[in-house]
């Protein structure tokens, strides 16, 4: 009989062990705040790391692309970044309309990625196709007379973020 409670009593106090753990992490869980949540969830959202990535996408872009900002959307059907990002892209359709330039590389399937290729060599978008075409859910805004890259963006749902770098943009034309 001694050997049965002790191994009862063992399991009791692993158990209680368990929950302990258990407990500790749900309330370190629960004391981070909705912005530190957030940024463990995307690490773009808020401070922008992304949107840090200043570059150029290899010079000037296309003719038909001057005199308005361009706004190029890396997407796929599959991408769950895309679809997130989805409502902020149709809301600044409506916003800004004709006075911006939206370009959608959609890498889908091989079908897709080899148009979105195609397109983006026609536009002066290729070395930037070429450098992020696996980057789903990537948003850069362009300016079309230099090449480069205003803001970029990935998995952002953040209207504003969008809109404080188009409005400048648009104000300097």
């Amino acid at each position: 009989m001694y050997k049965p409670s002790k191994l009862w009593l063992s399991l009791s106090l692993s158990g209680l062990m368990f929950a302990g753990a258990f407990v500790a992490a749900t309330s370190a869980r629960a004391s981070t705040t909705p912005d530190q949540t957030i940024a463990q969830m995307n690490p773009c959202a808020g401070h922008n790391p992304c949107a840090a990535k200043k570059e150029n996408v290899g010079g000037r872009l296309a003719d038909r692309l001057q005199g308005k900002p361009v706004v190029v959307d890396i997407y796929a059907s599959w991408c769950p970044a895309c679809q997130n990002i989805a409502p902020t892209l149709s809301q600044l359709k409506q916003q800004y309309g004709d006075s911006i330039h939206f370009i959608v590389l959609d890498v889908s399937d091989r079908a897709k990625a080899s148009q979105a290729e195609s397109l983006a060599a026609e536009l002066g978008l290729g070395n930037f196709f070429a450098a992020n075409r696996s980057q789903t859910g990537m948003v850069a805004i362009i300016d079309p007379a230099t090449g480069n890259i205003l803001a970029q963006h990935r998995n952002n749902a953040n209207l504003a973020d969008y809109t404080k770098v188009i409005d400048s943009t648009i104000v300097q034309r």
